[in-house]
């Protein structure tokens, strides 16, 4: 099979979406991000990247504070939108029931399956976006949501985004048992 050059501006496959919560002042405030990832096991960090211009990259700047909240399918409507429209002009606050934890700044969705508060660490400036690296204060997720005591992907039912044709897939079928199917 030959390999053909595509552009350079390419994305790896998939790409988790997920909730970015912030607080403006004491209006919550919520945006879509794809461009997330765990970046360290202890202590548990995640990043994830948002555009300079975006209301939440000043809001976690100012609260060193934020959340991460993973959407189900049945909320991709939802989702969507908090991608579509800007916190400067629109108050996102009433898509969503909150609830808190530690992080008073930090606000999680109660119909998400698993959300995390995580505490500002380090802050990467990139030429068009900030990376935000969060320390992970503590992670919730409901029963209904797990099998023996674990995340249960099929049970989340979350969904990925694929670039640049910006299209929604949920999670596919299970493939492997991750470091064993390698071993011979």
């Amino acid at each position: 099979m030959s390999k053909i050059k595509i552009s350079n501006n390419a994305f790896p496959y998939p790409m988790p979406m997920v909730i970015v919560g912030t607080k403006n002042g004491n209006i919550e405030n919520y945006m879509a991000a794809a461009w997330v990832s765990r970046v360290n096991f202890t202590p548990p960090l995640i990043g994830v990247a948002i555009g300079k211009s975006h209301l939440t990259c000043r809001l976690i700047h100012e609260n060193k504070e934020f959340s991460i909240s993973v959407p189900g399918t049945e909320i991709i409507k939802e989702t969507d939108y908090c991608g579509l429209v800007s916190g400067e002009k629109t108050d996102k606050s009433k898509i969503f029931e909150a609830f808190y934890g530690e992080l008073k700044n930090a606000p999680m969705i109660k119909n998400c399956a698993v959300t995390m508060e995580c505490k500002l660490t380090n802050i990467m400036e990139l030429p068009t976006n900030h990376f935000f690296v969060g320390e992970i204060i503590n992670a919730y997720a409901e029963d209904a949501f797990m099998t023996n005591g674990k995340p249960d992907i099929n049970k989340i039912n979350p969904f990925t985004l694929s670039m640049p044709d910006n299209r929604y897939f949920s999670v596919g079928k299970f493939a492997g048992n991750a470091w064993k199917i390698g071993i011979n």
